[in-house]
């Protein structure tokens, strides 16, 4: 039977102050990369530009609520404001470089006054937070730290990034966030001067150790100039982590998951693991587990006598993460969602020590009452959204745990973004 023919649905009426010009003088930080100012007692959410600043900012979403606004030009600066490091992330730009006209140490400061508020607001915490910079990042100007770059190809076929909120694509000539060997291969592949059909796909990949780097587009790899769609074409890149002494390698679907930062991956595993403590011989549940990139130092941790437990949702991240674990036999990896496998009590019992990296959701309140429910004595959380964490840390504190140590890392400099490691214990 034909299904009811419905009728078109009516366009959202548009805001008559979206376009408009305001004059704001700025107020505190928020979340997610903006700060806030009042227009007439109404809030409005405004991008690029700082606290303390008086700006002519244009409206770009209306609302009964609150308006969005980017900064169009500075009447009155803040000493914290810098020339742009990316000028084409700047308003109306490509998103992803939100706070490059901010100096480095005072981004940092944003992302410790936001992480501190979050904790305050959501998890009843006061803890002044620093946010610490890797080794490096100050010398390069927060530039050239991305192994990994998405781009897509805008109608007349050129490569871009899409702006913020928006589907529209602002061709770009170059992204300096990324590493020399990105860009090397960017070049290499003439990403920035070929035309592209519109809307596909193009994923630069280069591992910072100095694997082979690879370009897939629209899902494909790609090699001098042209698509390689032998069944044989590699599709995965080496990557390695070096921790105290220790070399780990894995193999990571070019276009899985992976930290981005140059420097992440070792930062990262190294806080997790003197997060844990002492885990020989114990039982850790590592939830979230993706490519491995904890599974395996954790394995080692725990020695020949203890077990690590994985638990990942998307597949091709198990798949890569059985070869890498593929001679460690403490190692016991689950594919499901996370809350659905420690549904099961059986599959996933108890657990001396639970590591969780969930996506920027957080875990939630289904997941925290399953790990506490399996009573570990310490949680190790590694976040990359200050109010997810701070929600949760303040679930888990329904459970009796509390947060005994938190280290913030600059990961994502001249962007909003920053991630954490908590440690919770009970």
């Amino acid at each position: 039977m034909p299904r009811p023919r419905r009728s078109a649905p009516r366009p959202r009426p548009v805001d008559p102050n979206v376009g408009s010009e305001l004059e704001l003088v700025v107020g505190p930080v928020a979340h997610g990369g903006h700060c806030v100012a009042r227009h007439d007692g109404r809030v409005v959410f405004v991008r690029h530009t700082l606290p303390g600043e008086r700006v002519r900012a244009r409206v770009t979403e209306g609302g009964s609520r609150y308006w969005r606004a980017d900064a169009v030009e500075v009447l009155e600066a803040s000493p914290d404001r810098v020339e742009a490091a990316w000028p084409q992330a700047g308003p109306g730009g490509a998103g992803g470089g939100e706070l490059s006209h901010v100096a480095l140490p005072a981004q940092r400061r944003w992302k410790a006054d936001v992480l501190t508020e979050q904790l305050a607001r959501l998890a009843r915490l006061d803890l002044p937070v620093t946010v610490e910079a890797v080794d490096g990042d100050d010398a390069r100007g927060g530039l050239a730290y991305r192994t990994r770059v998405d781009l897509v190809a805008d109608d007349a076929g050129r490569a871009g990034m899409r702006a913020f909120r928006s589907h529209d694509v602002v061709p770009l000539d170059g992204m300096p966030l990324a590493t020399e060997d990105v860009a090397a291969l960017a070049a290499a592949e003439d990403v920035w001067t070929r035309k592209w059909r519109p809307g596909q796909r193009i994923e630069l990949v280069a591992p910072a150790a100095g694997g082979r780097p690879l370009m897939l587009v629209d899902g494909v790899p790609w090699h001098r100039g042209r698509p390689d769609d032998r069944p044989t074409a590699r599709r995965a890149v080496a990557e390695e982590v070096t921790l105290g002494g220790d070399v780990h390698r894995y193999r990571v679907a070019a276009d899985g998951f992976w930290q981005v930062h140059r420097g992440a991956p070792a930062l990262l595993a190294g806080a997790v693991l003197a997060g844990v403590g002492d885990v020989t011989g114990a039982t850790v549940l590592d939830l979230y587990s993706g490519a491995g990139l904890y599974t395996v130092p954790l394995a080692h941790a725990v020695g020949a006598s203890g077990r690590v437990v994985g638990v990942e949702g998307d597949t091709r991240a198990v798949q890569d993460a059985r070869r890498n674990v593929h001679d460690l036999a403490q190692v016991e990896l689950h594919l499901g969602a996370v809350d659905r496998v420690l549904a099961d009590a059986d599959a996933v019992a108890a657990a001396d020590v639970v590591v969780l990296d969930p996506p920027r959701a957080g875990a939630g309140r289904t997941v925290v009452d399953a790990v506490a429910a399996r009573a570990p004595q310490r949680v190790v959380y590694v976040a990359c959204d200050p109010a997810a964490l701070a929600r949760d840390i303040g679930l888990f504190g329904e459970h009796g745990y509390a947060l005994s140590s938190l280290r913030a890392l600059d990961l994502f400099p001249h962007t909003h973004h920053v991630e954490a490691v908590a440690v919770l214990e009970r």
